[in-house]
């Protein structure tokens, strides 16, 4: 069998729970869309389930999946509904709903449910993707307050700029959350990961961690917020071929990586179509038999290189990881100018592999 997997620690998907619901300092929702970032959504749910005040996803079709698989707990839609069609099975599994759209208001006035259900309104505070507008928020407000379909209303938005510490737009963002909202009786949740960590004047009744579940820290890492999470993934292969280059020789498409000197390379197979970014550049740190190296060459589908011209004990069978507990997923993410987000929910074909 091809020797690429995801390790998933469960142990450390609970630990930065903990970490992040301390922080929030009232109750948290494990955000597990888009498959737990990569991670697995049903098996990180389970693993969360005793102790997680509840669940966010982005749309039914995540959260019935939890449902079906046993998962009890609340469920958060934060897209909410797409058409009147979900609103009965949104109330017969007892899903909370986001509302951020004046026609989302007007539909849920128009439907007969069996039970009533939790509604989170969601203010476009400035980050203007959705959300209902300032000067709507309040009527729409008192308008699902008046329904017998609504049970409860939670005060809801999100922030554009919360992962940059140094920027006003989250304390802009924030006032006007303040303002708008102002007389409204009810919870409220506005922190994700990144407000969670660099915001504390931001934190409300809810928070909602997504990334730093996974032990990636969506904020400079020298906060001291970040200083305690733990890798959730680890991903690996093994060497699966050596070659010696002479000097002046290339590797791999491109010829990107010449040898300056007598180089020995090592294959590994994993590549591009497993989620590990062909955009890595030369440099690019890997861990080789626990010990560090190297990324060189361009990035293939199935297939990466290594140099292992100080590894004189590596070679076919070596373990290389890619990012986990050597390799920091942040530095993955800095030689390939992409995003941690982008990173792990990108990871797809390698089997996940759960422990803890």
């Amino acid at each position: 069998m091809r020797p690429a997997r995801a390790l998933i620690d469960l142990d450390a998907l609970r630990h930065n729970y903990r970490l992040a619901r301390g922080l929030a300092g009232g109750r948290a929702l494990a955000v597990v869309k888009a498959d737990a970032y990569g991670h697995g959504a049903l098996r990180c749910a389970a693993a969360l389930e005793p102790e997680a005040d509840g669940f966010a996803v982005a749309c039914l079709e995540e959260a019935l999946a939890l449902r079906q698989a046993g998962i009890g707990a609340p469920i958060l839609l934060l897209e909410g509904f797409f058409e009147a069609s979900e609103l009965p099975l949104i109330a017969e599994h007892g899903l909370w709903c986001v509302i951020h759209a004046p026609w989302q208001v007007a539909m849920l006035e128009r439907c007969t449910l069996q039970r009533p259900i939790q509604v989170w309104l969601k203010l476009d505070s400035g980050m203007h993707r959705v959300g209902i507008d300032p000067e709507g928020y309040v009527q729409a407000w008192h308008r699902l307050q008046a329904l017998p379909q609504v049970s409860d209303i939670i005060k809801t938005s999100h922030f554009a700029r919360a992962d940059e510490p140094g920027c006003t737009r989250t304390l802009e963002q924030l006032d006007t959350f303040t303002r708008v909202t102002a007389g409204l009786p009810g919870q409220a949740s506005l922190c994700n990961s990144a407000a969670l960590m660099a915001w504390p004047q931001a934190r409300a009744d809810w928070g909602r961690p997504g990334l730093m579940l996974y032990g990636v820290a969506p904020v400079p890492p020298a906060r001291d917020a970040t200083a305690g999470l733990r890798p959730v993934m680890t991903l690996e292969s093994k060497v699966i071929s050596v070659r010696d280059l002479a000097a002046g020789e290339p590797v791999g498409y491109g010829a990107r990586f010449v040898a300056q000197r007598p180089t020995r390379v090592g294959v590994v197979a994993l590549g591009y179509a497993d989620g590990y970014p062909q955009s890595a550049a030369n440099g690019t740190p890997v861990a080789i038999d626990g010990r560090p190296g190297e990324l060189i060459g361009r990035v293939s589908m199935d297939m990466l290189t290594v140099d292992l011209t100080g590894h004189p004990d590596a070679g076919v069978g070596s373990t290389v990881e890619l990012w986990g507990r050597q390799v920091a997923a942040a530095d993955v993410v800095t030689c390939s100018q992409t995003s941690s987000y982008r990173l792990l929910c990108g990871v797809k074909r390698v089997p996940l592999q759960y422990h803890g």
